[in-house]
């Protein structure tokens, strides 16, 4: 569980509902199911048009990563990595069939599994490449789809907000002679434009935010087993291949994706006869 995502949140809504408290308002006058029916699916309705549906089920699933994100830790991927090129090294690179079975069984969709599954079956060091960057991209695009999703949807609440102010001003407008509701009515009206605000900055923007941060963990990770197997095809000693890996990363603590951060992520240079 990503406990920043939970305190986030928390802190966001919160600090709108003590507003409110202290304000002397009542908690009950931001509960209007009207507002939320408009802003939410107003919302919702214009993220289905903007997007075909495979993507929006992708981001509905990815959203998850937000709250229990996959374990990222490159220290124990490179010590498996140098593992690997050890014993390729010693006894040959067929003898890695088990630890592509392991991979397979951990993840059939593993990077690793697929990288080491063309080790095994011989593929050349272009060929190998080429495939695992295709696949790496292809990876990049679909997470990014994820994360513009719910960015695209933090566009369009706000404006919904305001489309649910102005219906319900609309509302009041019309009943102009009973003066004593007004103040009530405009105020409830504007509760549309607070929802879709906080959907827009509490919810769909900082998720998108923190999808695309998944993303460059998740990338740098990638980068280092591409990197690590074609070491390991090229028989490299596994001290090196470990002093070339470390470079993807910059150790603070346990393990951070500083790397990540640069301009640019780090690739594996094409060797030219």
């Amino acid at each position: 569980m990503d406990i920043a995502t939970i305190i986030g949140l928390v802190l966001g809504f919160g600090a709108v509902i003590g507003g409110q408290t202290l304000e002397g308002g009542h908690i009950s006058a931001l509960l209007q199911p009207t507002a939320a029916i408009i802003v939410l699916g107003g919302t919702i309705g214009a993220t289905f048009v903007s997007f075909p549906l495979n993507d929006l089920i992708r981001a509905a699933s990815a959203a998850a990563s937000a709250f229990t994100p996959k374990a990222t830790d490159p220290d124990r991927l490179i010590d498996k990595l140098v593992g690997l090129a050890v014993k390729a090294r010693k006894n040959g690179l067929l003898t890695l069939e088990e630890d592509l079975r392991l991979a397979r069984k951990e993840d059939k969709d593993s990077f690793l599994g697929q990288g080491l599954e063309l080790l095994v079956d011989g593929f050349e060091r272009e060929q190998l490449m080429e495939f695992l960057e295709i696949e790496l991209s292809h990876f990049e695009e679909r997470n990014k789809g994820c994360a513009e999703v719910f960015e695209a949807a933090g566009g369009f609440a706000p404006t919904i907000g305001i489309i649910g102010a102005v219906l319900g001003l609309i509302h009041v407008m019309s009943n102009l002679s009973d003066t004593s509701s007004l103040g009530a009515g405009i105020a409830v009206a504007f509760v549309a434009t607070i929802y879709g605000l906080m959907t827009a900055n509490i919810i769909c923007i900082p998720i998108s935010t923190k999808l695309k941060k998944r993303l460059k963990e998740q990338m740098v990770l990638r980068e280092i087993t591409l990197d690590g197997l074609l070491a390991i095809q090229e028989g490299i000693n596994p001290r090196v291949i470990e002093q070339r890996l470390r470079g993807f990363t910059m150790t603070r603590g346990n393990s951070s994706f500083d790397k990540a951060e640069m301009d640019g992520h780090a690739k594996p240079q094409k060797k030219h006869a």
